[in-house]
Formats: structure tokens, sequence, C-alpha cells
């Protein structure tokens, strides 16, 4: 499961860079390189560039969490060094008696 959630986590973070790179900035600079004479839809083409990377983004985000998840219910089980000493600590099982040296 983890390992679908990072790949899907990756795939969805290079498509997110893709979109964000192609929409066109106010300069100019990393647009498509034409102008806006030779889109007669450029808005259109803006509007649906802008929706797919807030839709991506969000997909991003929706995995990046439920990764957290995840690798957080998988340190709940685990115990710690001190909590193991304490348990071994508490139980009435004998136990063999340090030799003095």
């Amino acid at each position: 499961m983890e390992t679908i959630l990072i790949a899907s986590n990756v795939v969805l973070a290079l498509i997110l860079i893709v979109l964000v790179l192609l929409q066109r900035s106010e300069g100019g600079a990393l647009g498509l390189g034409l102008s806006q004479d030779n889109f007669a839809s450029t808005r259109s083409v803006g509007n649906f560039l802008t929706k797919s990377t807030a839709v991506i983004a969000a997909l991003f985000i929706i995995s990046s969490i439920s990764l957290v998840i995840l690798s957080r219910a998988d340190l709940e089980e685990k115990q710690s060094v001190i909590e193991k000493i304490e348990k071994e600590k508490d139980s009435d099982t004998p136990k063999i008696p340090e030799s003095e040296k």
C-alpha cells in the first residue's frame, strides 16, 4: 500500500511541476512561447491549466497526508527500548541474578 502511494506521490509531483511550468507567467517567460494572437482561446487554455494544476495539487497534498498517516500508524505499533525494559521490570517472571565481579 505504501509503495503505491509513494509511486503515485512521485508521479503527481512530476505532473504538478510540468503543469506549473506550462502556465503563462505574468511576464510570459515560461509560457508556451507563443503570442496571444496565435491562440483564439488563450483564456480557455489558461483556465484549463489553472484548474488542472489545482486538482493535481490537491491530490498531491492528499497523498502526502495519507503517507504520513500510514507511517505514523507503523510507529505506534513499535515500542521503544525504554518501554520494553520497564515492562520487563514490572513482570513477575523469574530473573537470573546478576553476578558481582
